[in-house]
């Protein structure tokens, strides 16, 4: 997938992004949302041959914005014409600007219509209500929350959100 939209480029991830990746990955200010506080402790080569590896079954894009990387997203199948997304904004000072909503709005656009995907699903922590209000604005539908289902790097039980798009509920947030 490659959507490129005003200043924005979606691409898949390649090879020569790994150290960026491994970078992210690693800090654990970036991943204390999805309950590793300390970062993965990854290596620049095993990430290297998670994006070589086609069975993967991960597709990792790259979010770059005015040529310069910002984050990553993923989508993997979930069942028949399902699929399971998730989205990180890495670089802080670009978050809270609506580029999220417009990030994401590109990727649905493609998994919905060239893709052919009938349902997206997502999950995110309970504790990130931003995360939530934009994907509320989408139009994804929360189905269910599970309490205290994962002890994170930290030893603190965390807690998430499930939700799920269709397409005739997706509000795209492009101009």
């Amino acid at each position: 997938m490659k959507r490129l939209y005003n200043d924005i480029l979606i691409r898949e991830a390649c090879t020569d992004d790994a150290q960026q990746l491994c970078s992210w990955w690693n800090d654990g200010k970036v991943m204390a949302h999805a309950g590793f506080p300390y970062g993965l402790g990854t290596t620049v080569e095993t990430v290297r041959q998670q994006l070589e590896d086609k069975n993967n079954n991960s597709n990792r894009h790259i979010i770059i914005y005015k040529n310069i990387p910002i984050g990553e997203m993923n989508y993997c199948e979930a069942g028949e014409k399902n699929c399971e997304i998730g989205i990180k904004i890495c670089d802080f000072s670009m978050q809270n600007k609506g580029l999220g909503k417009i990030i994401l709005s590109l990727f649905i656009d493609a998994l919905f219509n060239e893709y052919g995907y009938e349902k997206i699903l997502l999950d995110t922590n309970l504790n990130n209500k931003r995360a939530q209000h934009v994907y509320e604005q989408l139009g994804f539908k929360k189905v269910r929350t599970k309490e205290n289902v994962w002890t994170d790097q930290a030893g603190v039980l965390q807690s998430f959100v499930d939700y799920e798009l269709t397409r005739d509920l997706f509000v795209p947030h492009l101009n």
